[in-house]
């Protein structure tokens, strides 16, 4: 494992061992925007000297797998007895992506001497809505099949809310200011967000093993059914993509960077969309898959996993 996800490791230990520890929700908040910008400004700065040509395939790639993943896991997660609206919104925290788990792998391929494409944050920031505007529209169906009077749905806001929430703002914003300027230009701040950043990713990784261990008891209330579906439905969809990145013609890091965020399920931006969409659905539910045992199998398990299969294919 990469040293990083030991701190994750350390979170959870100090919570389930009802340890006081506990960062500063000022210091979680400046770490998440130092992480989102510095994932934004590393791939804007290699798009910097990409044609359009070459990542326009893997744009809409991207786009079209964050879409379809909602499509897939919904009826999944009918079946295993969640009602049609907490089906659909866990859905869409499985399309839309964890940047965290991103970053996580990259540093792991890093380690490894495996290269990634560099503007694979490009892939990130596209994959972001497509799955939550999915989910809303499979949440909104299944509230009206139930017989739920439902308002009309206000667009607007919400594609306000998804496109200009904190996470898909930075890693865009990133990614413009990287190509705009450049290696060159970005080159006066580069120790703050290119030097530190892997502690800064250790201590997000800290207070997200803290936030984890917060979410053992919804674990155990929903029993295993909850387990099983966190760590069967990320190991199916990174054969999804990881077959895209086969299509792309993508080298083996970026093949594992796109099945890792296929297999990823996002805890920051989707919760965000989804209250304010459909607050009939269970929030807690959807974060204990995502953040409670998604999360930690993915980084602990889930991304060397991924890149064994992906060397199978090479």
């Amino acid at each position: 494992m990469d040293v990083v996800v030991y701190f994750f490791i350390l979170g959870l230990v100090a919570r389930l061992g009802k340890s006081d520890l506990k960062l500063p929700s000022a210091l979680y908040d400046t770490l998440s925007v130092i992480l989102l910008l510095t994932i934004g400004l590393k791939g804007g700065m290699e798009l910097h000297s990409q044609p359009v040509s070459k990542v326009l395939p893997q744009v809409l790639l991207c786009a079209a797998l964050g879409a379809v993943i909602p499509l897939l896991v919904a009826p999944v997660l009918r079946r295993v007895g969640l009602s049609g609206v907490d089906a659909a919104a866990m859905a869409a925290h499985y399309g839309s992506v964890s940047v965290v788990t991103f970053a996580v792998a990259q540093a792991f391929l890093q380690q490894r001497g495996v290269s990634v494409e560099a503007h694979a944050a490009l892939w990130v920031a596209v994959m972001e809505a497509p799955g939550i505007v999915v989910g809303i529209v499979l949440a909104r169906r299944a509230l009206r099949n139930d017989g739920h009077e439902q308002s009309a749905s206000n667009w607007k806001e919400l594609a306000h809310e998804v496109l200009f929430g904190k996470s898909v703002l930075l890693l865009v914003g990133g990614l413009a200011i990287g190509a705009w300027v450049g290696e060159r230009g970005l080159s006066p701040i580069a120790p703050l967000f290119f030097t530190l950043f892997k502690g800064a990713l250790a201590l997000f990784l800290l207070e997200l093993g803290l936030v984890a261990g917060d979410r053992i008891g919804d674990i155990k209330r929903y029993g295993m059914r909850l387990v099983a579906v966190g760590v069967l439905i990320p190991m199916v969809l990174s054969l999804l993509g990881l077959g895209g990145g086969k299509l792309l013609g993508l080298g083996l890091g970026g093949c594992v960077i796109l099945a890792t965020l296929a297999a990823s399920a996002s805890y920051i931006a989707a919760p965000t969309a989804l209250r304010m969409a459909v607050p009939q659905a269970n929030a807690v539910l959807s974060i204990a898959a995502a953040l409670g045992i998604t999360f930690p199998f993915n980084i602990v398990l889930g991304i060397p996993l991924y890149l064994w299969v992906a060397k199978l294919t090479f």
